[in-house]
């Protein structure tokens, strides 16, 4: 059955984990205020901009996961679920997962945030099949190192390529929704591009080549 790829950020969620996961970090005082604030804010423009140096972003994103234990990092993250993320749920996207769930599509995201932040938000959405930057352990620790590669903008094609062949798997009738022009280049292989309340470069992209332009606010 055909891919239904989908971004988390801005698309299946009304929010950036990312990013705000680094506030959660510096209003629970687990970070240094000063320092991390302003380089966070400073990462999420660099993104906006599509200027961002997706490995910098992503060694400082799991630099403080080597602070804390496992046990530890897990209660912070159920905090964060609580507190953040339970705002920017949105019923409408989760109707577009049951279509195509129903279709008997696979269902996938893709995003440049890291497993550690993700992977529990997805299990929420029912998702189980994820590709995102994963933060490398050793002997049960984080080491503050990124294995594997980054997937951000071009990225997320080299990963999903490389999902996709050890799967078995094919891009044929596939689906691809985000909001952000850092994906244009995954929205030009597939077959169904979804603009989901896009960017203002987005937005434009698609009105020009045609794609479907959609909003699950």
């Amino acid at each position: 059955m055909p891919l239904a790829i989908f971004d988390l950020d801005h698309t299946l969620i009304n929010g950036d984990s990312d990013y705000s996961w680094g506030q959660f970090l510096v209003e629970r005082e687990l970070v240094d205020r000063t320092e991390y604030e302003a380089k966070n804010e400073q990462f999420y423009q660099d993104y906006v901009n599509s200027t961002l140096d997706p490995m910098a972003y992503l060694e400082f994103a799991v630099g403080p996961l080597t602070q804390y234990s496992l046990d530890e990092l897990a209660d912070f993250h159920r905090d964060f679920m609580e507190a953040v993320i339970a705002p920017m749920w949105q019923p409408k996207a989760e109707a577009l997962l049951e279509k195509h769930r129903s279709a008997g599509d696979t269902l996938l995201v893709i995003t440049s945030t890291n497993r550690f932040i993700v992977e529990p938000i997805c299990h929420k959405l029912g998702i189980t099949e994820i590709i995102a930057a994963r933060p490398e352990m050793i002997d049960g620790s984080y080491t503050g190192k990124i294995t594997g590669g980054h997937t951000f903008q071009h990225g997320k094609v080299e990963q999903l390529n490389r999902w996709l062949q050890e799967k078995d798997e094919n891009l044929e009738g596939a689906w691809f929704y985000s909001d952000s022009i850092n994906d244009l280049p995954l929205m030009e292989v597939v077959d169904n591009p979804v603009a989901v309340d896009p960017d203002d470069k987005l937005r434009a992209e698609a009105k020009q080549r045609g794609w479907e332009i959609i909003s699950l606010r």
